[in-house]
């Protein structure tokens, strides 16, 4: 040997480092997004009843994902300000899908270890709550009730215009 030591391209990328660290930290982040969402067509949206989950979709188990933004949300099923914040929710899904990634928790099931901590980090015991994790995985938004989907919206496009 030459003693040379062979530099990866993929080194010299600070965000490759991101991402490397973030996942091998064994942090909450995953490799897929959720999918699919959709609004639960029998939602009473005048009282508290439970009509069942919110939102439903494809690939629901996973968690928050490095390199982009995260939209988190927490609900209860027989929540009706949650089951106005999950209509904004979809609403939302359907403007920024694949290129923000969407975590539905619902605090009424059980969740995987990744959502779990997801839940311990930001959840503070009101419902619905909203985070929004900008693409290094820090938050930017943090809070409990109902926002507008306007004031989510111009969150995510700050966050999204910061990654690129």
């Amino acid at each position: 040997m030459s003693g040379h030591r062979k530099e990866f391209s993929f080194m010299k990328n600070p965000k490759w480092w991101l991402a490397f660290i973030l996942l091998s930290a064994g942090t909450t982040f995953s490799l897929r997004a959720s999918e699919n969402l959709r609004l639960n067509p029998r939602l009473d949206y005048s009282s508290d009843s439970l009509d069942g989950a919110l939102i439903t979709g494809d690939h629901m188990e996973e968690a928050a994902v490095a390199g982009k933004p995260n939209y988190i949300i927490f609900y209860g099923e027989g929540c009706f300000n949650s089951k106005r914040q999950a209509r904004r929710t979809v609403d939302l899904y359907q403007k920024y899908k694949g290129r923000v990634q969407f975590v539905v928790i619902d605090l009424d099931i059980k969740r995987t270890e990744q959502q779990q901590e997801l839940v311990k980090s930001y959840y503070r015991g009101y419902i619905p709550h909203v985070t929004v994790l900008d693409a290094s995985g820090k938050p930017v938004y943090n809070s409990a009730g109902e926002v507008e989907e306007s004031a989510i919206s111009s969150i995510l496009d700050a966050s999204l215009k910061d990654t690129k």
